[in-house]
């Protein structure tokens, strides 16, 4: 009893030190009201989203800063990047959707905050909301347009973005090729980086390191974000009340956000991120469905795909994983032979094949057959140590590539699946007696990447 209790007593005091320190913090939070007046709004769904806004406000940055980081010119007084942040109802999961600043977009009606002249509803670029009616109209246009009902909103400057980044002692990135940038000085070389404040912020920004314009910088955006929840889940950020403390002070210093975006909803986040894992997040951007289309005035917007984009914000609604589809990714149905749909690309998980069975050939069978429904083999398949003892074919992984061992599952009817802490990336397949097969298998519609998919391996 004794051990009971002072084990309670730690408990509650850690989680009112918790609470005081975030409360401490309200304080900081520069307030905005989005919703203000705000009438037809959507209806609520499961879940709570989140209108992550990022702008090019740069005035407390240091003019060395500015030189060195390429932070001149004047600011645009317009949104940068855009994202809804969607939080699962039961705290595990979170899917963000990237909206193109220059998606084609129709305001409400609404009052021009610069001239205090009253407009009609109008199109213009997504990300020039901002600039005529400040968040408010920002939340108006972004509800009309996807009917996802916008609980918080949340405003990132370059200032809060490079010291988040530096609180959290840097951020390490993955790039599979060179990327160069004269635009923002952004000079990467291929291989595994690790980025300070300033350097995230010109990985972030940069448009021109590739052909890709806006929709590769929105990749490396959810690249970045991904190993940004990768740190600060394993970094023991989340478990420390004071480090808790120093990163969320170092983002609210500089932010602004809604009245109701406070103490209750940041210990619930980070109460929520502490379960994370790499694999608990999941990105992608809003479906195109035509780039570069002509506005008289506007000039050159992309046009969303509406029946795709409106499963996607549907899916949003109902608090559905993005990665996969109902009816998809386990049990089969529709046509015969048609691709079952699985949470990852096949050509994004890495597979080495072992033959327990005393059938030989089977190894290399199975590894040829794995590679033909697109899934990326070591092409060197071996025999298990205990050859001929296996009678079911089992998948090893590490727990971090969960969702890529339920898609190799998928493609192994019959197949089992055992947790192996610390393998990494690679999984490993026993082939046993029972084997029928591969199915072929492919990825949903929205070209969905998780967290473990994208974070350095």
């Amino acid at each position: 009893m004794r051990a009971v209790t002072t084990l309670s007593v730690v408990v509650l005091a850690a989680a009112g030190i918790g609470h005081a320190v975030v409360s401490s913090l309200d304080a900081d939070i520069a307030r905005v009201d989005p919703f203000k007046d705000m009438k037809n709004r959507p209806r609520a769904g499961h879940g709570m989203n989140v209108l992550l806004v990022g702008t090019d406000s740069r005035e407390k940055i240091s003019e060395a800063e500015r030189r060195k980081y390429r932070l001149g010119g004047a600011p645009c007084h317009c949104t940068d990047t855009m994202m809804i942040a969607h939080i699962s109802e039961d705290r595990e999961r979170a899917s963000v959707v990237s909206l193109p600043r220059d998606s084609y977009a129709e305001t409400p009606p609404h009052i021009d905050r610069t001239t205090g002249r009253r407009h009609g509803g109008h199109v213009i670029k997504l990300n020039a909301a901002y600039a005529e009616g400040g968040p408010n109209l920002t939340v108006q246009t972004v509800e009309n347009m996807t009917h996802v009902k916008i609980d918080h909103y949340l405003e990132i400057d370059f200032t809060s973005f490079m010291k988040t980044v530096d609180v959290l002692g840097g951020v390490e990135i993955c790039t599979p090729r060179a990327l160069k940038d004269s635009y923002t000085g952004l000079d990467l070389t291929a291989g595994k980086h690790e980025l300070n404040g300033g350097e995230a912020l010109q990985y972030v920004r940069s448009r021109h390191a590739d052909g890709s314009s806006d929709l590769g910088r929105m990749q490396r955006q959810q690249r970045f974000m991904a190993a940004l929840i990768a740190q600060s889940t394993s970094s023991g950020v989340l478990l420390n009340p004071m480090k808790f403390r120093d990163i969320t002070r170092a983002v609210l210093g500089s932010v602004r956000a809604d009245k109701e975006f406070g103490t209750g909803e940041l210990l619930d986040l980070g109460r929520a991120m502490r379960n994370f894992s790499p694999s608990s997040s999941e990105f992608t951007t809003v479906p195109i469905g035509r780039m570069g289309f002509a506005v008289k005035g506007i000039g050159s917007t992309l046009k969303w795909d509406e029946a795709k984009a409106g499963r996607l914000f549907r899916a949003l609604r109902e608090d559905e994983p993005l990665a996969v589809r109902k009816g998809g990714g386990g049990g089969g149905g529709g046509k015969k032979g048609a691709p079952v749909r699985v949470e990852v690309a096949p050509q994004q998980i890495r597979v080495q094949v072992e033959n327990g069975t005393l059938t030989a050939g089977l190894g290399r069978k199975v590894d040829r057959e794995l590679a033909a429904t697109g899934f990326s083999t070591t092409r060197a398949p071996v025999n298990a140590r205990e050859r001929g003892a296996a009678t079911r074919t089992v998948i090893a992984y590490d727990p971090r590539w969960d969702r890529s061992a339920r898609s190799l599952a998928t493609a192994l009817p019959g197949s089992s699946l055992r947790v192996v802490r610390g393998q990494g990336a690679l999984l490993k397949v026993t082939v046993g007696a029972d084997y029928r097969g591969v199915r072929k298998v492919r990825v949903g519609e929205f070209g969905v990447s998780t967290g473990d998919e994208v974070v350095c391996r």
